[in-house]
Protein backbone atom coordinates (compact mmCIF):
# COMPACT_ATOMS: atom_id res chain seq x y z
CA UNK A 1 0.00 0.00 0.00
CA UNK A 2 1.17 3.88 -0.44
CA UNK A 3 3.71 4.80 1.93
CA UNK A 4 0.87 7.05 3.64
CA UNK A 5 -0.79 6.29 7.42
CA UNK A 6 -4.32 5.71 7.20
CA UNK A 7 -6.56 7.10 10.00
CA UNK A 8 -9.60 6.36 8.31
CA UNK A 9 -10.93 4.30 6.02
CA UNK A 10 -14.84 4.56 4.70
CA UNK A 11 -15.94 2.54 1.96
CA UNK A 12 -17.79 4.36 -1.14
CA UNK A 13 -20.60 1.87 -3.26
CA UNK A 14 -20.90 3.87 -6.22
CA UNK A 15 -20.47 3.53 -9.52
CA UNK A 16 -20.46 0.34 -11.65
CA UNK A 17 -16.47 -0.60 -11.83
CA UNK A 18 -15.13 -3.72 -10.80
CA UNK A 19 -12.56 -1.31 -8.30
CA UNK A 20 -13.01 -0.95 -4.42
CA UNK A 21 -13.12 2.49 -3.58
CA UNK A 22 -12.55 4.24 -0.64
CA UNK A 23 -11.96 7.54 1.67
CA UNK A 24 -9.28 7.96 3.25
CA UNK A 25 -7.62 9.86 5.84
CA UNK A 26 -3.82 10.32 6.37
CA UNK A 27 -2.24 11.31 9.78
CA UNK A 28 -1.96 14.84 8.62
CA UNK A 29 -5.42 15.56 8.03
CA UNK A 30 -5.49 15.22 3.89
CA UNK A 31 -8.48 13.37 2.26
CA UNK A 32 -7.43 11.15 -0.59
CA UNK A 33 -9.85 8.52 -3.05
CA UNK A 34 -8.15 5.02 -3.01
CA UNK A 35 -8.92 2.88 -5.95
CA UNK A 36 -7.98 -0.86 -5.84
CA UNK A 37 -8.39 -2.75 -9.23
CA UNK A 38 -8.28 -6.30 -8.98
CA UNK A 39 -5.09 -7.83 -10.72
CA UNK A 40 -7.27 -9.84 -13.25
CA UNK A 41 -8.56 -6.28 -14.10
CA UNK A 42 -5.39 -4.03 -13.60
CA UNK A 43 -3.82 -4.69 -16.95
CA UNK A 44 -4.63 -0.64 -18.38
CA UNK A 45 -3.96 0.70 -15.24
CA UNK A 46 -0.43 2.11 -15.23
CA UNK A 47 -1.91 3.53 -18.58
CA UNK A 48 -4.52 5.53 -17.23
CA UNK A 49 -2.31 7.41 -14.45
CA UNK A 50 0.29 8.07 -16.97
CA UNK A 51 -2.59 9.61 -19.46
CA UNK A 52 -4.16 11.28 -16.19
CA UNK A 53 -1.02 12.59 -14.74
CA UNK A 54 -0.95 14.71 -18.57
CA UNK A 55 -4.37 15.88 -18.40
CA UNK A 56 -3.45 17.37 -14.76
CA UNK A 57 -0.97 19.09 -16.34
CA UNK A 58 -3.33 20.63 -19.13
CA UNK A 59 -5.36 21.86 -16.03
CA UNK A 60 -8.29 19.56 -16.53
CA UNK A 61 -10.24 20.30 -14.00
CA UNK A 62 -10.61 16.35 -12.49
CA UNK A 63 -9.69 13.78 -9.86
CA UNK A 64 -5.74 14.29 -10.02
CA UNK A 65 -3.10 11.18 -9.97
CA UNK A 66 -1.53 10.89 -7.10
CA UNK A 67 0.62 7.59 -6.78
CA UNK A 68 0.39 4.12 -8.35
CA UNK A 69 1.07 0.69 -7.22
CA UNK A 70 0.84 -2.88 -6.30
CA UNK A 71 -0.80 -4.58 -3.33
CA UNK A 72 -2.16 -7.81 -2.26
CA UNK A 73 -5.42 -7.46 -4.10
CA UNK A 74 -4.49 -5.78 -7.26
CA UNK A 75 -3.13 -2.38 -8.12
CA UNK A 76 -3.71 0.78 -6.17
CA UNK A 77 -4.46 4.32 -7.77
CA UNK A 78 -4.58 7.09 -4.76
CA UNK A 79 -6.31 10.15 -6.03
CA UNK A 80 -7.14 13.97 -4.47
CA UNK A 81 -10.09 14.14 -2.94
CA UNK A 82 -12.60 15.86 -4.31
CA UNK A 83 -14.68 17.55 -1.72
CA UNK A 84 -17.87 18.44 -3.61
CA UNK A 85 -21.24 17.36 -4.39
CA UNK A 86 -22.39 15.45 -7.52
CA UNK A 87 -23.46 17.68 -10.39
CA UNK A 88 -26.31 15.27 -11.24
CA UNK A 89 -27.96 16.28 -7.70
CA UNK A 90 -26.76 20.11 -7.96
CA UNK A 91 -27.86 20.99 -11.72
CA UNK A 92 -31.38 20.26 -12.00
CA UNK A 93 -31.77 23.16 -8.79
CA UNK A 94 -29.72 25.99 -10.40
CA UNK A 95 -31.34 28.40 -13.17
CA UNK A 96 -31.25 27.83 -16.71
CA UNK A 97 -28.37 30.23 -17.12
CA UNK A 98 -25.99 28.38 -14.75
CA UNK A 99 -26.93 25.16 -15.87
CA UNK A 100 -25.88 26.12 -19.53
CA UNK A 101 -22.54 27.53 -17.83
CA UNK A 102 -21.86 24.15 -15.88
CA UNK A 103 -22.08 23.02 -19.58
CA UNK A 104 -20.19 25.47 -21.75
CA UNK A 105 -17.22 24.17 -18.82
CA UNK A 106 -17.68 20.52 -19.51
CA UNK A 107 -17.08 21.00 -23.11
CA UNK A 108 -14.62 23.20 -23.05
CA UNK A 109 -12.61 20.43 -20.88
CA UNK A 110 -13.71 17.33 -23.06
CA UNK A 111 -12.34 19.19 -25.91
CA UNK A 112 -8.90 19.38 -24.05
CA UNK A 113 -9.19 15.97 -22.96
CA UNK A 114 -9.27 15.22 -26.19
CA UNK A 115 -6.30 17.08 -27.04
CA UNK A 116 -4.47 13.84 -26.63
CA UNK A 117 -3.99 11.92 -29.64
CA UNK A 118 -4.32 8.23 -29.64
CA UNK A 119 -1.64 5.81 -30.41
CA UNK A 120 -0.20 5.53 -34.32
CA UNK A 121 -0.76 2.00 -34.43
CA UNK A 122 -4.39 1.86 -33.68
CA UNK A 123 -6.68 -0.12 -35.74
CA UNK A 124 -8.57 2.31 -38.18
CA UNK A 125 -11.89 3.50 -36.76
CA UNK A 126 -14.00 2.56 -39.81
CA UNK A 127 -13.00 -0.99 -39.65
CA UNK A 128 -13.94 -0.88 -35.97
CA UNK A 129 -17.10 0.56 -35.76
CA UNK A 130 -18.31 -0.75 -38.56
CA UNK A 131 -17.46 -4.78 -36.82
CA UNK A 132 -19.21 -2.67 -33.57
CA UNK A 133 -22.27 -1.89 -35.48
CA UNK A 134 -22.82 -4.95 -37.10
CA UNK A 135 -22.71 -6.96 -33.49
CA UNK A 136 -25.22 -4.71 -32.06
CA UNK A 137 -27.54 -5.20 -34.64
CA UNK A 138 -27.27 -9.00 -33.90
CA UNK A 139 -27.23 -8.78 -30.36
CA UNK A 140 -30.63 -6.62 -30.94
CA UNK A 141 -31.92 -9.01 -33.49
CA UNK A 142 -31.32 -12.02 -31.25
CA UNK A 143 -33.01 -10.30 -28.10
CA UNK A 144 -36.53 -11.23 -27.22
CA UNK A 145 -37.46 -7.61 -26.07
CA UNK A 146 -37.80 -5.01 -28.96
CA UNK A 147 -38.81 -1.10 -29.05
CA UNK A 148 -40.60 0.71 -31.55
CA UNK A 149 -38.32 2.93 -33.82
CA UNK A 150 -35.80 0.23 -34.07
CA UNK A 151 -36.19 -0.45 -37.62
CA UNK A 152 -35.67 3.16 -38.46
CA UNK A 153 -32.35 3.32 -36.19
CA UNK A 154 -30.86 0.24 -38.28
CA UNK A 155 -31.73 1.82 -40.84
CA UNK A 156 -30.03 5.31 -40.07
CA UNK A 157 -27.08 3.32 -39.45
CA UNK A 158 -26.73 1.49 -42.69
CA UNK A 159 -27.38 4.62 -44.22
CA UNK A 160 -24.84 6.24 -42.51
CA UNK A 161 -21.75 4.59 -42.54
CA UNK A 162 -19.74 6.21 -45.28
CA UNK A 163 -19.77 9.22 -42.20
CA UNK A 164 -17.20 6.64 -40.43
CA UNK A 165 -14.75 6.93 -43.02
CA UNK A 166 -11.25 8.81 -42.21
CA UNK A 167 -12.46 10.04 -38.67
CA UNK A 168 -9.63 11.17 -36.37
CA UNK A 169 -8.54 9.04 -33.30
CA UNK A 170 -8.13 10.97 -29.85
CA UNK A 171 -7.75 9.65 -26.01
CA UNK A 172 -11.72 9.39 -24.51
CA UNK A 173 -12.57 9.44 -21.14
CA UNK A 174 -15.02 6.64 -22.34
CA UNK A 175 -17.91 7.54 -20.09
CA UNK A 176 -18.39 11.50 -20.06
CA UNK A 177 -21.76 12.40 -18.52
CA UNK A 178 -22.99 14.54 -15.77
CA UNK A 179 -23.18 10.97 -13.32
CA UNK A 180 -19.14 11.41 -14.02
CA UNK A 181 -18.97 14.85 -12.65
CA UNK A 182 -18.77 16.72 -9.46
CA UNK A 183 -19.11 20.58 -8.80
CA UNK A 184 -16.57 21.72 -6.14
CA UNK A 185 -16.62 25.45 -5.24
CA UNK A 186 -18.55 26.39 -8.14
CA UNK A 187 -16.87 24.29 -10.87
CA UNK A 188 -17.18 21.02 -12.59
CA UNK A 189 -14.98 18.53 -12.02
CA UNK A 190 -14.01 14.99 -14.17
CA UNK A 191 -13.97 11.95 -12.26
CA UNK A 192 -14.21 8.06 -13.27
CA UNK A 193 -11.66 7.54 -16.23
CA UNK A 194 -11.45 4.07 -15.66
CA UNK A 195 -13.62 3.22 -18.88
CA UNK A 196 -11.00 5.35 -21.07
CA UNK A 197 -10.58 4.03 -25.00
CA UNK A 198 -9.40 5.80 -28.09
CA UNK A 199 -11.51 6.59 -30.93
CA UNK A 200 -13.47 8.86 -32.87
CA UNK A 201 -14.00 12.28 -30.34
CA UNK A 202 -17.45 12.44 -31.46
CA UNK A 203 -18.32 9.52 -30.20
CA UNK A 204 -17.29 10.45 -26.60
CA UNK A 205 -20.70 12.31 -27.17
CA UNK A 206 -23.00 8.95 -27.60
CA UNK A 207 -23.39 9.16 -23.53
CA UNK A 208 -25.26 12.99 -23.54
CA UNK A 209 -28.74 11.27 -23.73
CA UNK A 210 -28.14 10.83 -19.56
CA UNK A 211 -27.01 14.33 -19.29
CA UNK A 212 -30.62 15.44 -21.28
CA UNK A 213 -32.62 13.28 -19.02
CA UNK A 214 -31.38 15.62 -16.43
CA UNK A 215 -30.79 19.37 -18.07
CA UNK A 216 -31.09 19.65 -21.80
CA UNK A 217 -29.56 23.51 -20.92
CA UNK A 218 -26.52 21.57 -19.59
CA UNK A 219 -26.25 19.43 -22.41
CA UNK A 220 -26.36 22.23 -25.39
CA UNK A 221 -24.06 23.69 -23.49
CA UNK A 222 -21.58 20.76 -23.75
CA UNK A 223 -21.83 20.73 -27.34
CA UNK A 224 -21.89 24.88 -27.61
CA UNK A 225 -18.66 24.97 -25.09
CA UNK A 226 -16.84 21.58 -27.17
CA UNK A 227 -17.24 23.39 -30.35
CA UNK A 228 -17.53 27.05 -29.39
CA UNK A 229 -20.54 27.62 -30.61
CA UNK A 230 -19.95 26.49 -34.50
CA UNK A 231 -21.73 22.90 -34.26
CA UNK A 232 -20.92 21.30 -37.76
CA UNK A 233 -23.89 19.05 -39.46
CA UNK A 234 -21.68 16.84 -39.95
CA UNK A 235 -21.34 16.14 -36.12
CA UNK A 236 -24.96 15.90 -35.68
CA UNK A 237 -25.38 13.05 -38.04
CA UNK A 238 -22.59 11.10 -36.55
CA UNK A 239 -24.11 11.69 -33.17
CA UNK A 240 -27.46 10.40 -34.45
CA UNK A 241 -25.52 7.12 -35.50
CA UNK A 242 -23.51 6.99 -32.33
CA UNK A 243 -26.21 7.27 -30.29
CA UNK A 244 -28.17 4.62 -31.94
CA UNK A 245 -25.90 2.31 -32.09
CA UNK A 246 -25.52 2.59 -28.42
CA UNK A 247 -29.44 2.64 -28.16
CA UNK A 248 -29.58 -1.03 -29.42
CA UNK A 249 -27.10 -2.61 -27.41
CA UNK A 250 -28.83 -0.94 -24.07
CA UNK A 251 -31.97 -3.08 -24.62
CA UNK A 252 -29.96 -6.91 -24.56
CA UNK A 253 -27.20 -5.22 -22.09
CA UNK A 254 -30.09 -4.31 -19.30
CA UNK A 255 -31.25 -7.99 -19.14
CA UNK A 256 -28.95 -9.26 -16.72
CA UNK A 257 -29.49 -6.06 -14.26
CA UNK A 258 -32.95 -6.74 -13.78
CA UNK A 259 -36.74 -5.80 -15.34
CA UNK A 260 -36.51 -2.29 -13.62
CA UNK A 261 -33.01 -1.30 -15.89
CA UNK A 262 -35.22 -2.91 -19.09
CA UNK A 263 -37.88 -0.64 -18.50
CA UNK A 264 -35.59 2.33 -18.26
CA UNK A 265 -33.51 1.50 -21.51
CA UNK A 266 -36.83 1.60 -23.19
CA UNK A 267 -38.18 4.73 -21.96
CA UNK A 268 -34.52 6.06 -23.15
CA UNK A 269 -35.14 4.42 -26.53
CA UNK A 270 -38.80 6.12 -26.95
CA UNK A 271 -37.53 9.75 -25.63
CA UNK A 272 -34.70 8.95 -28.16
CA UNK A 273 -36.99 8.12 -31.14
CA UNK A 274 -39.08 11.27 -30.27
CA UNK A 275 -35.74 13.62 -30.01
CA UNK A 276 -35.14 12.59 -33.68
CA UNK A 277 -38.54 12.52 -35.04
CA UNK A 278 -38.12 9.28 -35.83
CA UNK A 279 -34.57 9.03 -37.10
CA UNK A 280 -36.23 11.43 -39.56
CA UNK A 281 -34.13 15.08 -37.91
CA UNK A 282 -30.40 14.59 -37.05
CA UNK A 283 -31.08 17.74 -34.90
CA UNK A 284 -32.49 16.68 -31.84
CA UNK A 285 -35.29 18.32 -30.45
CA UNK A 286 -34.41 19.14 -26.90
CA UNK A 287 -30.64 21.09 -28.33
CA UNK A 288 -30.28 24.76 -27.46
CA UNK A 289 -28.50 26.94 -29.69
CA UNK A 290 -27.52 30.05 -27.62
CA UNK A 291 -24.60 32.28 -28.38
CA UNK A 292 -23.48 33.89 -24.88
CA UNK A 293 -21.21 37.50 -25.26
Amino acid sequence: MPPYKFISKKVINKGWSCDKKYCVITDDGIKYLLRITPKEKSANRENIFRIQKQLASLDVSMCKPVELGKCKEGIYILQTWIDGKDAEEIIPHLTNSEQYYYGLEAGKMLKIIHSIPAPKNHPDWEFRFNAKMDSKIKMYNECHIKFDGAKDMISYMNSNRHLLANRPQTFQHGDYHIGNMMIEKNKIVIIDFDRYDFGDPWEEFNRIVWCVQISPMFASGIINGYFDNKVPFKFWKLLALYISSNTLSSIPWAIKFGESEVNTMLNQAKNIMNWYNNMQNPIPTWYRDIVIK
